[in-house]
């Protein structure tokens, strides 16, 4: 829908509203006109319920207008004696059209200006304090906060799999929801049934709240994935379906490109403008490593060098399916062994559970690999290299001749790999650039997707929506975002750019970190020193946890002593 449309939509149900509650109006005394002008009809309308005239706000808000209406439907009924449950679930399920055979009995109902508001009953004052407090936090997960949780490695080592985030939408403008049939609080599906959360139609046109600061160079931000067409994220077996922007998958990466900056990848090394990029001192680039030891690489060394990431590899003769169950339970998986008898058991860098080895009396071995494919980032590699026992860490590049099909745009003619990509110019709002028959293949996806025109190559011409063009002009700037973990991400040099209206916001900080999230919850434990750090800033990141306590236990301090006092007054 366009903005004329919802233009349109607005005042027929401005004219809907008048037509039921006119006689209302008429019935206490105010003119009939009152109930026909919009938005000023909510505020007579709020006077005669006697309800605060901030609701005004919370009925413009998307998504928080849906459980505002109801409320308004009720309280109107209630204003005029109509009190009962029944009618209570008349008027709502109605979806408000009850009003009308309220307004045609106006003249015999009592309208009650000083009626009690405050419910009558305990199960009605709970009903009450659980509407409004999800009111209040539609309002703060919709506009200003949203949590998140990492649930990739694309990012390591600046963020880790298993930290939970708070992210600020207000830092680059909250982006104002474009679905707004939608339930709140959730994502693109409702918990436990994970049917669809929403209506993808109508749909509100892109709208942004000013925000604070624009995206930066280097930040960390939270976008929605543009490709995202699957049913549930990160289960690719399922259904493909088209998403409304804002109900598609959130990603968290880097953005190393902004509008107007132009973008290449030269032996892994991202060029802005044909210089290096140059990153804040807390991240932590990762790039992959071919690692060879004649001896053998001891996972115990690796451990105790910090590096991790790794499969470890241990040997069993017998295993009975107790003890199958077992280690399978702890998160590893069993093979049967190819170069002999007994099995072969694989587990994340942690190993074996301890506990597992001991309670099913266990005899494994340890399998030392000569050469490991390790993710390190530089300093890491650095101090492998002069370990004790290593002969070579040789980072892995891929040559300039080598063609990822993978790779955006997916095509031979432009044949770019994931360490050499480009140039590609990032596009500003209204940047117009000239088309060419290579720029098209880069270009063609913002035209066609994010921008919605019939975009078509022919005969060394471009058609968009049926006519020649040689130039064409952006409606909204684009960014290339990336993850820290090179060669383990995926991201802009997958999917291309990330349009403007795809932006949700900026991690502010981690609220709760918890190792081995994605394996069994008897796998979890607590980083303590990375709860209640900020995402951004330089040195190295510092834990307010303690702060955060010390917070708490004074305002309950101080709340315990006043309520001791004043019992004693």
């Amino acid at each position: 829908m366009t903005w004329t449309h919802w233009l349109l939509f607005f005042l027929a149900i401005q004219l809907l509203h008048g037509a039921a509650t006119y006689p209302l109006y008429k019935k206490i005394g105010h003119a009939p006109w009152k109930a026909f002008i919009p938005l000023y009809n909510v505020w007579i309308l709020l006077k005669i319920i006697h309800r605060p005239t901030y609701w005004i706000i919370l009925l413009l808000l998307p998504v928080v207008n849906l459980i505002m209406l109801p409320v308004i439907w009720v309280e109107t009924i209630r204003s005029f004696s109509l009190t009962s449950r029944k009618e209570a679930w008349t008027v709502v399920l109605s979806l408000g059209f009850y009003l009308f055979v309220v307004g045609r009995k106006a003249e015999q109902l009592t309208y009650q200006p000083d009626r009690e508001k405050m419910p009558k009953t305990g199960a009605g004052e709970w009903l009450s304090s659980m509407v409004f407090a999800i009111v209040a936090a539609s309002v703060v997960h919709t506009y200003f906060l949203q949590p998140f949780v990492i649930p990739t490695g694309s990012l390591e080592r600046t963020l880790l799999i298993g930290d939970f985030l708070v992210v600020s939408k207000y830092h680059y403008g909250a982006r104002i929801p474009m679905t707004p049939l939608a339930a709140p609080m959730v994502h693109d599906s409702l918990p436990v049934v994970g049917k669809k959360s929403y209506l993808s139609s109508p749909q509100i046109p892109y709208l942004r709240i000013p925000g604070f600061a624009p995206v930066k160079r280097n930040d960390i931000v939270v976008f929605s994935w543009p490709q995202d067409t699957v049913r549930f994220f990160r289960d690719p077996s399922n259904i493909r379906i088209d998403k409304p922007i804002d109900k598609k998958s959130n990603y968290v990466k880097r953005c190393v490109g902004v509008p107007g900056d132009t973008l290449s990848i030269v032996d892994g090394q991202i060029m802005i403008n044909q210089s290096p990029l140059e990153y804040d001192d807390r991240a932590r680039l990762q790039h992959n490593y071919a690692v060879f030891a004649q001896q053998g690489i001891s996972a115990q060394k690796l451990k105790g060098l910090g590096i991790d990431g790794f499969n470890r590899t241990y040997s069993i003769a017998q295993l009975n399916q107790s003890q199958a169950d077992a280690i399978m339970r702890s998160g590893a998986s069993i093979y049967n062994n190819p170069q002999g008898d007994g099995y072969l058991i694989l587990t994340f860098d942690k190993g074996i559970d301890p506990q597992v080895v001991r309670q099913q009396g266990l005899v494994v071995t340890e399998l030392m690999d000569r050469e490991k494919w390790l993710t390190l980032t530089q300093e890491s590699a650095q101090i492998l290299k002069q370990t004790k026992g290593i002969d070579s860490v040789v980072q892995q590049i891929a040559g300039k001749t080598r063609y990822n099909p993978g790779i955006y745009p997916h095509t031979p003619l432009l044949p770019w790999n994931e360490d050499q990509y480009g140039p590609i110019y990032l596009p500003k709002a209204g940047d117009q650039i000239e088309l060419t028959p290579e720029n098209v293949l880069v270009y063609k996806t913002a035209i066609r997707d994010y921008e919605g025109h019939e975009i078509l190559q022919k005969d060394n011409q471009v058609y968009i929506d049926g006519q020649v063009q040689t130039h064409y002009t952006f409606d909204q700037s684009y960014y290339w975002m990336m993850g820290d973990n090179r060669h383990n991400s995926e991201d802009s040099r997958f999917w291309g750019m990330v349009p403007e209206n795809h932006i949700v916001g900026k991690p502010i900080f981690i609220w709760m970190s918890i190792d081995g999230f994605t394996q069994s919850i008897r796998q979890w434990r607590i980083r303590w020193d990375r709860v209640f750090t900020v995402v951004h800033g330089s040195g190295q990141p510092r834990s307010y946890f303690a702060y955060f306590i010390g917070a708490l236990l004074i305002y309950y301090g101080v709340n315990y002593f006043r309520k001791r006092k004043s019992k004693q007054a």
